[in-house]
């Protein structure tokens, strides 16, 4: 049977916990745990299995990808005077 992977907010909200409790359960900083629920954010290895010790679930079972797309912009920036 094929492991279905659910975002870290479905978790939360299965496990009927709020940010809060995650942070604290976690021990990660808060604006990390916003970053991870907002999807706009990668954790790394430890950074993963504190969150999926924390909502009492596998890590396989969680998407741990960026769900905000990433923008690519083209050019030097301001930096170099010009935005080709």
């Amino acid at each position: 049977m094929a492991l279905v992977m659910k975002l870290i907010a479905e978790a939360l909200a299965e496990n009927g916990m709020s940010l809060a409790e995650l942070v604290a359960a976690s021990g990660l900083e808060t604006q990390v745990v916003k970053l991870l629920l907002a999807g706009s954010y990668t954790p790394s290895p430890s950074e993963r299995a504190r969150i999926a010790g924390a909502l009492g679930v596998e890590v396989e079972e969680i998407a741990w990808g960026h769900t905000v797309p990433v923008q690519h912009l083209r050019g030097n920036g301001p930096q170099s005077g010009r935005s080709t």
